[in-house]
């Protein structure tokens, strides 16, 4: 799944379906037979001041402003190799300000040389080490451009 504006390509596994997402981007997920989310894949393109630099803290207050009651971030690094580019990552876990469903995510802000966007990889928490493996190989096709 290619951003509308060429600056990264979401690789998106046989068993995920497109998803809703705000205009702009571009959204995967896998759902469960009952309906509930199991893992959810979005590019966005970078859009306000993130930066590599400010990364990682970006991104928490960007989860705590939009809908989550509390965040923490259990890991970051810069300077990530990926397809194309590199980027800047935090891995989190949050809590939904609505629901109290707890989540955790790898978001990376990853450069290219038509520009900057945002890759987000998510699971509900309990079944993170359940989709560890996808949500990496998802991570490592990341293209961006």
């Amino acid at each position: 799944m290619e951003l509308p504006d060429g600056t990264g390509v979401l690789s998106v596994p046989p068993e995920a379906s497109p998803a809703q997402s705000d205009t702009g981007s571009v959204s995967a997920e896998i759902r469960a037979p009952n309906g509930d989310l199991q893992v959810y894949l979005n590019a966005t393109p970078r859009q306000g001041d993130e930066s590599q630099a400010n990364w990682p803290q970006f991104r928490l207050d960007h989860l705590t402003g939009e809908h989550a009651a509390s965040v923490t971030r259990t890991a970051s690094r810069d300077g990530m190799a990926f397809r194309g580019g590199t980027g800047s990552c935090v891995a989190d876990s949050y809590v939904t300000s609505i629901g109290g469903h707890e989540y955790r995510e790898l978001a990376c802000l990853v450069a290219g040389t038509r520009g900057s966007s945002v890759l987000v990889v998510a699971t509900p928490a309990e079944s993170w080490d359940r989709y560890k493996p996808l949500l990496q190989q998802v991570v490592d096709s990341y293209q961006a451009k």
